[in-house]
């Protein structure tokens, strides 16, 4: 069976091979990330990974699609990709000096078969920004593409002293959840 990415993340491509997974393609999934009125950020990730998955399964009859949404919440605040330095900016300065929560959201779906899904959660501690280390920051461009304005397994992770749950979640795919969903597909990993 062939198995399809479905994710435009150079990392979930990196942290799948981690475990020896190499896709065999990779097709994004284009579909509105709008959060919904009142979504709280678990059911908004689980939710995307699921519409992600299912639409590249229905395009691939032949393959099993693996799709995945990760985003950073302050509260009940979903802080998904900044479009901008300005709002990165913003999202650094909100998440400086604090705990925060990073969702990712993984799909299995194959065409004539019901997805699965599950979410993972990670809790991470940012340092106490100033107002030059964001600057700084944000004159890399890591930040770009990124949910929350941040890349945990960039330049970012001085400022991070602590986390508590998986690494590479915060990355965008929690790999002990990926090989559980693998091998729950039929995949020899």
């Amino acid at each position: 069976m062939r198995l399809i990415l479905a994710s435009a993340s150079p990392r979930r491509k990196e942290v799948l091979a981690r475990i020896g997974v190499v896709p065999d393609a990779i097709q994004p999934a284009d579909i509105d990330e709008t959060p919904r009125r009142d979504e709280l950020p678990l059911a908004y990730v689980e939710r995307l990974a699921l519409e992600k998955a299912r639409v590249i399964a229905q395009a691939n009859p032949d393959a099993a699609v693996l799709a995945a949404d990760t985003t950073v919440a302050v509260g009940r605040r979903i802080l998904e990709k900044p479009v901008d330095a300005d709002q990165a900016r913003a999202f650094l300065t909100l998440l400086s000096g604090r705990r925060h929560r990073v969702y990712t959201g993984q799909a299995i779906a194959r065409e004539g078969a019901p997805a699965s899904s599950q979410v993972s959660m990670t809790r991470v501690a940012i340092k106490r920004l100033s107002a030059q280390e964001i600057d700084w920051y944000i004159e890399t461009g890591e930040w770009q593409g990124k949910a929350g304005g941040y890349a945990i397994q960039g330049a970012f992770a001085r400022f991070i002293p602590w986390i508590n749950g998986s690494y590479t979640n915060v990355m965008g795919l929690d790999l002990a959840v990926t090989h559980a969903q693998l091998t729950g597909a039929g995949f020899q990993l």
